[in-house]
């Protein structure tokens, strides 16, 4: 322990000294010559080197370049003096045709065979634990004297030449309250592999079992530890692996190069960086267990969204249903999907055909054609009753430019115990599911009596399917997640609320949605809730730490195009759009549910000004 706490003091030449001696049992460097950073190796014959390197820069997170050498260079000048690759590291792996051979303490015996061969020197996650400790931050594998844990991914790399391979993970405990301090100090280390590409359940990336790692050594956690995954540099054994070469080598996982170069996250975690270069971490889902990460600058825009929508036109009290930054994490989730499902639909108006009320569908389009944009796949499913109606203002909205592309519209009506399982996943199996978000926007909600009631306390259960089920269904499905848009409490997802719902509005013990969503998200109108969420998702396409983080660092990070630019910002909801989507619902007979405050009467369309105000003031909070 002394000789470790000497060690771990010592400055990068004089441990390099000392591996050189191969006499003090040093089996890998973590957290030894503190403040240094290290470095992964990998020697390829010359005529890989330029393939590798191009491999380096399509994937810069996992493999962060520092340094390439000439054939046969030994030493690395811009990192470290008086340095010789062939015995600065602890241990050696050898590889023939792409198969591990050997472990050895040095490459004196291939000096030779180096003579013709390049060595890259790869960034290295060890470089910042020091910084995490000095800020508080337990590391554990250095708490448990052993080396990190080195997991292989489901995760493929972007491929060069003959190197193709998954990309090795680092998993490090951290206390979930340390997390936001953990990101910010080490996104800004990109030479260090940056921030986590993922926190949470680690059968997100293939990996089933933390107390296995292909190399290092297992790592518990401690109580109340979160997992966290930063992109690894033992990819590139991987990568020799996938290449065969007839003669390759790397450091051993954990048994860096030590270069003399400070630790850069040390002058990163001792500034006050811009908010748009300071992650923060957000829950989005406890089963499984998944955090994201957005700059500072999104966030705080998002917010501004959330206050925005949160204006009570109709005075109704619904402040007492506000809870912060449910937009935020449900738009967090949502960047996260692939398929989502989409509810609306308020049959209020019960003695009219049809009874449904504007608030509701123009929002459900407004979300539908942000999420085309995206690349998501997403349907809408309403009451059997309204299909064809809905098909109709579908077509009518695509024609009108309100959205682009028509969405697929479906019913569901639950004729057996098992309806919802089937409608969700394939074949009933809740390990396959077919939809990953599901979201309620204006849709009655069941109350606790099993009736469905509008505000008036009217019940309305004859005019509306059980879509409920499906919410209550993918509450135990892992990896499904579900979002509510209201304005009252009794719109379906709102049962989060519930409590404040029959406390404080107007017939609340009796209308109150008692079916749950992950995220409930009150607005002044539901359609304004259905705006935000467009833009929320726009602007978090546009922000580069939850790009980065969303393609688990993967790729060289860019900008989006500018037609991907154009296409998102033109999917976006816009005063021109709900004029149009209104004049097509009055069209198909549906009227107002909130006369004065959608702008809707009875007998004609009126455009109030309270939604071209909301709609202008959301787009001075978008980027550009």
């Amino acid at each position: 322990v002394e000789m470790s706490k000497c060690q771990s003091v010592m400055s990068s030449s004089a441990l390099r000294a000392l591996i050189r001696k191969k006499s003090h049992g040093i089996e890998n460097t973590s957290g030894l010559a503190a403040g240094y950073q290290q470095a992964n190796v990998v020697i390829l014959h010359k005529s890989l080197a330029d393939d590798f390197e191009a491999f380096c820069h399509a994937n810069p997170s996992p493999l962060p370049l520092l340094y390439r050498s000439q054939p046969g260079e030994w030493g690395c000048p811009p990192l470290a003096a008086d340095a010789d690759i062939r015995v600065d590291c602890p241990q050696y792996c050898v590889f023939k045709d792409g198969l591990l051979v050997s472990r050895v303490s040095s490459l004196m015996s291939y000096s030779g065979q180096l003579q013709d061969m390049v060595s890259f020197y790869l960034g290295c996650s060890f470089s910042f634990e020091r910084t995490l400790r000095k800020a508080g931050v337990p590391v554990r594998n250095v708490e448990q004297n052993c080396n990190v844990s080195m997991f292989r991914t489901s995760l493929q790399c972007r491929g060069v030449g003959q190197f193709q391979c998954p990309m090795v993970v680092t998993m490090r405990p951290v206390p979930e309250e340390k997390l936001d301090l953990v990101v910010q100090i080490t996104h800004l280390t990109p030479l260090a592999h940056g921030g986590p590409i993922h926190i949470g359940d680690p059968a997100v990336l293939g990996i089933q079992d933390l107390s296995r790692p292909e190399y290092g050594d297992p790592v518990a956690l401690g109580p109340g530890d979160v997992p966290a995954f930063w992109a690894c540099g033992a990819t590139g054994v991987e990568a020799v692996q996938s290449c065969k070469p007839p003669l390759a080598f790397t450091h051993s996982p954990g048994c860096m190069f030590v270069t003399d170069r400070q630790d850069s996250s040390v002058f990163a975690s001792t500034s006050t960086p811009e908010p748009d270069q300071c992650p923060l971490t957000f829950s989005i889902s406890q089963q499984p267990l998944h955090f994201s990460v957005a700059s500072k600058a999104v966030v705080q825009s998002i917010r501004d969204l959330e206050k925005i929508i949160g204006e009570d036109p109709g005075e109704r009290g619904i402040r007492a249903l506000f809870v912060q930054d449910e937009l935020l994490r449900s738009c967090l989730s949502l960047s996260h999907s692939s398929s989502v499902l989409i509810t609306t639909g308020f049959p209020t108006h019960y003695t009219h055909n049809p009874p449904e009320e504007t608030d509701g569908p123009p929002g459900a389009i407004a979300i539908a054609a942000t999420l085309q944009a995206l690349q998501k796949e997403v349907a809408i499913v309403t009451d059997h009753r309204a299909l064809e109606m809905n098909q109709r203002i579908m077509e009518d909205a695509v024609k009108k430019g309100v959205i682009k592309t028509a969405v697929p519209l479906l019913s569901y009506q639950g004729n057996s115990p098992d309806s919802a399982l089937y409608f969700l996943c394939h074949n009933g199996d809740h390990k396959k599911p077919r939809f990953d978000h599901l979201v309620a926007i204006e849709r009655s909600g069941r109350a606790s009596d099993g009736n469905y009631y509008n505000m008036r306390g009217v019940n309305i259960k004859h005019l509306v399917d059980p879509i409920d089920d499906l919410f209550t269904t993918a509450s135990t499905i892992p990896g499904i997640s579900t979002t509510g848009i209201g304005d009252g409490g009794n719109e379906l997802g709102m049962g989060k609320v519930k409590e404040a719902v029959r406390e404080h509005m107007p017939n609340g013990s009796l209308i109150a949605c008692d079916v749950a969503a992950d995220f409930a998200i009150t607005a002044g109108v539901s359609n304004w809730g259905g705006y935000g969420m467009a833009c929320a998702l726009y602007i978090l396409s546009l922000c580069p730490i939850h790009q980065r983080y969303l393609h688990k660092g993967l790729g060289q990070p860019h900008p989006p195009t500018q037609d991907q630019h154009q296409a998102w910002a033109a999917s976006l909801p816009s005063v021109a759009k709900e004029e149009e989507m209104l004049s097509i619902l009055v069209q198909h007979g549906v009227r107002s549910g909130k006369t004065g405050t959608l702008g809707m009467e009875v007998d004609g369309l009126t455009f109030h000004p309270t939604h071209s105000d909301l709609i202008r003031n959301m787009a001075l909070v978008l980027p550009g």
